[in-house]
């Protein structure tokens, strides 16, 4: 079953580009599938594996017998799990150079993680990632009833406007025990197809182990690897809150240096994402320490193994703060959180098109008693508009502006 991917149609859009597409995204969250159902709408494509020895081999010792079987004749050529060539920069921009071919090529982390890829490729790569389903992506797999009507009420707030959404108590309820299904379990395309809750466990499990079995061994070399499964576990713990590195460096066993690099790994390979603080004032606002979100909340939970429901969770105010974060990284949006000395907060501000800026914060619980840090906040930066994201609010609030539930941000 394909469920179709918002990055499709932009891969499509540049299919008569001279560039090479690079499409670069975590182990099984759907890139293999969307070239299958790319190489479907074309004529002439040829399709390769780089986890295919053979094929690995022939390109990186024989090129010219590379380009004689897959290239000639071929309009486009598809190449999945580019990461494994080693020389595979200097070797593509051969071919991009003395053939007429569109090269379309996926890999399983961030395609600039070894400078040895891109360096030969500047100014003939567009790079795009392909991340596991955003909620949208995954209520068309789940029900594309609700799918519509959720894309009729996203529709409303396009573009942040400050108007007010209605939302029929029915599908508001419909619509949360979905998202919470979403915030447990994540969007891995398989995940969330699977019904079966136990089987959605052990699915994140294996997506996890891969990890280690593939990216981290076969991209790092680490043998020790217990250390990074350390640290990954010490940020799941951490999620939405501010990292201290001395702290990480002692859980985690690495260096000071060593942690540096591997968190920087971590992103390129699409386990974290570090949010960095807002700040125009060094004197009085955190301008250092930055936060920690996971791309995948599922992957999230199956790593500290706690797939409770949101209400019996100590950590529910994180894991809606991550579910945010999710969609805001799947939307392409720029965002920092801001953070004064005195401890006062608002969980993202987000960078839109245009030079405007809005600040999102994010709460279980939202009523008027609960806003305190918003208002110093708006007190310093009374030209940034604040948007309030809710699983529950008390009808009681009087300003009803910019008030959306979790699912539509």
């Amino acid at each position: 079953m394909y469920i179709k991917r918002n990055l499709e149609g932009k891969i499509l859009s540049f299919l008569n580009s001279p560039e090479i597409i690079a499409i670069a995204g975590a182990r099984q969250s759907g890139k293999t599938t969307l070239i299958n159902q790319i190489i479907s709408k074309v004529n002439g494509a040829v399709s390769v594996s780089f986890e295919d020895q053979n094929v690995l081999k022939m390109f990186e010792k024989n090129i010219d017998d590379f380009v004689n079987i897959y290239v000639k004749g071929n309009k486009y050529l598809f190449i999945d799990e580019f990461q494994y060539a080693k020389s595979g920069g200097k070797l593509l921009k051969y071919i991009f150079d003395a053939q007429k071919i569109k090269i379309i090529i996926t890999g399983s982390s961030a395609i600039d993680l070894t400078i040895r890829a891109v360096k030969y490729l500047v100014g003939r790569v567009l790079i795009f990632n392909l991340y596991p389903f955003n909620f949208e992506e995954f209520l068309l797999a789940k029900d594309k009833n609700y799918f519509k009507i959720y894309k009729q009420y996203k529709e409303q707030i396009r573009g942040f406007n400050s108007a007010s959404v209605k939302i029929g108590e029915q599908a508001h309820k419909k619509l949360l025990e979905y998202y919470e299904e979403y915030l447990l379990f994540g969007g891995y395309p398989r995940v969330v197809i699977e019904n079966n809750y136990e089987s959605k466990k052990e699915l994140l499990r294996n997506i996890y182990n891969t990890y280690f079995l593939r990216d981290v061994r076969d991209i790092l070399g680490l043998i020790d690897d217990y250390k990074l499964g350390n640290l990954i576990n010490a940020l799941a713990l951490q999620t939405g809150g501010l990292i201290g590195y001395g702290e990480l460096s002692r859980l985690s066993g690495f260096s000071y240096p060593s942690l540096k690099k591997y968190l920087n790994f971590l992103e390129k390979t699409f386990i974290c994402r570090f949010a960095r603080p807002f700040y125009r004032n060094k004197r009085s606002e955190i301008v250092k320490n930055p936060k920690v979100y996971f791309f995948d909340s599922g992957l999230r939970n199956s790593i500290i193994d706690d797939f409770r429901k949101l209400e019996k969770r100590t950590d529910k105010g994180a894991l809606l703060e991550n579910g945010l974060a999710e969609e805001f990284i799947k939307h392409d949006y720029k965002f920092n959180f801001w953070r004064d000395k005195k401890k006062n907060e608002i969980d993202f501000i987000l960078l839109l098109g245009g030079g405007r800026t809005i600040a999102v914060e994010s709460k279980s619980y939202l009523k008027d008693g609960n806003i305190a840090p918003v208002k110093v906040f708006n007190g310093k930066y009374p030209d940034i508009d604040i948007y309030f994201s809710y699983l529950n609010v008390c009808k009681k609030l009087v300003n009803q502006e910019r008030i959306y539930p979790v699912y539509l941000f």
